[in-house]
């Protein structure tokens, strides 16, 4: 059999399955001495110290060390703390606000929020399934962690047992920057879906000021009215602003 033409003949031989990986320089690896040494005494100050001895934007470069590996993100932790007026506003932020600072990628957002849903999870294994009443600090800890910086209103009712054991917390409403529309008969009728025999009503205001509006206190009444026709109790409604909350019960409204 004769040979194939020499212009149908391979001219290059065939290339390995897999390419050998070069060798990355150590250089190329390595931190430079101010950022490594800077990170170091950092992680030192909180482990040792713990939080307590560290100011927010610190705090904030730990949480950041992970997301940008090899820049100094001091600069970044500042520019977040200013935007968002503290720690907590940086992780309460909306995704689309921390898009919007420079230096923020999906990297940094993705950091934000998991930090942001441990303290949630953290603020929530403190009240869910213990009596409510006997643990009035956590809870307050726990609404203000949730809800002090979020920047439209919500509205959560805890749903309790007859021991006052809280068994259930849950979203009922999302509004605008002052307005939730929240609706008596859909509240109770959870109740009754859940065999609760209590609840508390939640909701924040984001102008940061927990004093109540009219339109709050109407709507806690038509509340408690529905609650007393059925033979639930209405414990409390807590409003939680920027600094502090307020309780309609300590306040006289209840």
């Amino acid at each position: 059999m004769s040979e194939p033409p020499a212009s149908t003949k391979l001219a290059e031989p065939a290339l390995p399955l897999f390419a050998e990986a070069r060798p990355v320089s150590a250089s190329a690896e390595r931190l430079p001495s101010y950022i490594r040494d800077h990170r170091k005494r950092l992680r030192t100050r909180f482990m040792e110290g713990g939080a307590a001895a560290m100011p927010d934007y610190e705090l904030l470069e730990l949480v950041l060390f992970r997301a940008v590996p090899r820049q100094d993100v001091k600069p970044l932790a500042r520019s977040l703390l200013e935007t968002f007026g503290g720690f907590n506003g940086v992780l309460s932020a909306p995704a689309a606000r921390l898009r919007e600072v420079k230096g923020v990628g999906e990297a940094v957002l993705v950091e934000l929020k998991i930090v942001e849903a441990a303290a949630h999870r953290l603020a929530r294994a403190r009240v869910m399934n213990r009596p409510i009443l006997s643990g009035w600090d956590a809870l307050l800890d726990y609404c203000r962690t949730s809800m002090a910086h979020r920047e439209t209103e919500q509205f959560r009712v805890l749903f309790l047992d007859r021991k006052n054991v809280l068994i259930a917390d849950e979203e009922q409403a999302r509004g605008t920057v002052d307005h939730v529309p929240v609706y008596p008969r859909e509240v109770v009728k959870r109740a009754l879906e859940l065999n609760a025999s209590a609840l508390i009503l939640v909701h924040n205001h984001p102008s940061g000021d927990p004093t109540p509006s009219q339109a709050d206190i109407a709507m806690t009444e038509q509340i408690d009215t529905a609650c007393a026709a059925l033979s639930l109790v209405l414990h409390d409604h807590i409003i939680v602003g920027k600094a502090r909350e307020l309780s309609f019960r300590a306040e006289g409204y209840l």
